[in-house]
């Protein structure tokens, strides 16, 4: 993980924890993020059933950016890794059984081309200059809250053009799934820890989805021995298994939760659905699956990394912005879009920056 400077703790945080149950409060199958407002017409968005679940293509509508989507059926696999796995780290056991909800997933990370139609109000000025009226999703898109002009360049020069978007906060990451739901009619979010590592793991019980050692790991990741000091075009290394590009390297990703660091101990039940650790403080929270700069232990499934707020700490404003994490040059995001959609408190418990804390964990 590479910050510019300190990136430890600065002090002890004492948090409780509130942990949820999403298919609990699901009900329908994901379509129009609010009821009033028609989805972006596109093939294959939607399915019948899980098992009938396809790829798609997302559409930014007025540009020419799309996001690819892969299918991630359901399923439990074993969450964390053992003792025994080489680079095993205290905070990844001891391992449970998680059930996940099917859904889909970004075939890549969230790039440069695709957060900039957001955060440079691209959309808007492309609809300007052709003169387009606008559509119900894009006046539901223009009124989410963008970032402010940073005063440096993000990609601190090491480029734009299908390279993943970096140094955002997980306010701004998930402000982008907000802003994104509204422009499509189709909800999307930051997956969960456990959506994570259920996706990257593809199947798989080895520290990597590959195989047991990183002797593999230039075919599948950018990482602090092939990168050459930043970070790549995403889409360029091999997929894994159900077709997921840079799941290990090239950038860490953001998730929803909260960073606790006995959380599988704390889960409670043989098998764990679908849970997550709504944030409740603004450090430590969530990035998975290790970036450019880092050694290879750190690119494995089941490596969990934890925020700190020494990634602000050459803000590019003063104040502080709640936007930029201008320190943690290898962090960015994808985006999933549960086949069950949530409901509207749902919703916003994941949009907002904070949740009420649920004290009764999952059972």
């Amino acid at each position: 993980m590479f910050v510019i400077g300190e990136f430890r703790p600065r002090h002890i945080i004492v948090l409780l924890v509130g942990i949820v149950a999403f298919n609990a409060i699901c009900t329908l199958p994901a379509s129009a993020a609010d009821p009033s407002v028609k989805p972006l017409k596109i093939a294959n968005a939607y399915a019948d059933s899980p098992q009938a679940m396809t790829a798609y293509t997302e559409l930014l509508e007025h540009t020419p950016v799309k996001i690819e989507m892969v299918p991630i059926q359901g399923g439990t696999y074993a969450m964390g890794s053992s003792v025994n796995e080489a680079g095993h780290v205290g905070d990844e056991g001891p391992q449970r059984q998680i059930k996940i909800s099917p859904f889909w997933m970004a075939k890549c990370e969230i790039t440069w081309d695709a957060f900039d139609v957001w955060g440079e109000e691209l959309d808007i000025l492309r609809r300007q200059l052709l003169m387009f009226g606008g559509s119900p999703r894009d006046d539901g898109a223009d009124a989410v809250t963008r970032p402010t002009d940073p005063y440096t360049d993000m990609s601190f020069s090491m480029g734009k053009r299908k390279y993943p978007a970096i140094c955002m906060t997980q306010h701004a990451a998930r402000t982008y799934c907000k802003w994104l739901t509204k422009k499509t009619g189709r909800y999307y979010r930051l997956p969960t820890e456990a959506e994570w590592e259920y996706a990257c793991r593809a199947g798989t019980t080895t520290a990597y989805h590959f195989g047991e050692d990183g002797s593999q790991l230039g075919d599948y990741a950018w990482y602090g021995e092939n990168s050459d000091g930043q970070y790549k075009p995403v889409g360029r290394k091999k997929p894994n298994p159900w077709g997921l590009h840079d799941m290990h390297g090239n950038v860490s990703e953001w998730v929803l939760d909260q960073y606790v660091e006995d959380i599988y101990a704390k889960f409670k039940g043989k098998t764990i659905d679908n849970p997550v650790v709504i944030p409740t403080t603004l450090y430590p929270r969530v990035v998975r699956g290790g970036g450019w700069d880092d050694v290879a232990e750190d690119l494995r499934s089941a490596k969990r990394i934890a925020s700190d707020e020494g990634w602000k700490e050459q803000d590019p404003q003063l104040p502080q912005s709640i936007w930029y994490h201008t320190d943690a040059l290898s962090v960015g995001f994808r985006v999933v879009r549960p086949y069950v959609e949530p409901t509207q408190k749902e919703k916003q418990a994941k949009w907002e920056k904070t949740a009420p804390i649920q004290l009764d964990p999952v059972k």
